[in-house]
């Protein structure tokens, strides 16, 4: 009879207490399963989106580039064509 009245005698846990520990608990859960969320999320937008970006920037040099050299190969020609044809009055 001594542990039931050991058991007994022990103050129980009250309302607010278990609920401090719960609320303690979902918080720590949110908080991990935010931050591996934030981890997929980083993870992927450093393998699709930067790539794409990558090479968004890549095709916009290549059409800079060709836009310059249209203009070099443009520049003789339409400076010969001007010479070539008389003044007009």
């Amino acid at each position: 009879m001594g542990l039931v009245d050991e058991i007994q005698a022990e103050p129980s846990v009250s309302g607010t207490e278990t609920a401090g520990i719960s609320y303690g608990r979902v918080l720590r859960k949110v908080m991990i399963h935010t931050g591996k969320a934030a981890w997929i999320l980083g993870t992927s937008m450093l393998v699709l989106v930067v790539p794409l970006i990558i090479e968004m920037d890549r095709e916009a040099q290549l059409v800079e580039m060709e836009t310059q050299q249209m203009g070099v190969l443009a520049g003789p020609a339409a400076g010969a064509a001007a010479l070539a044809a008389p003044p007009a009055k």
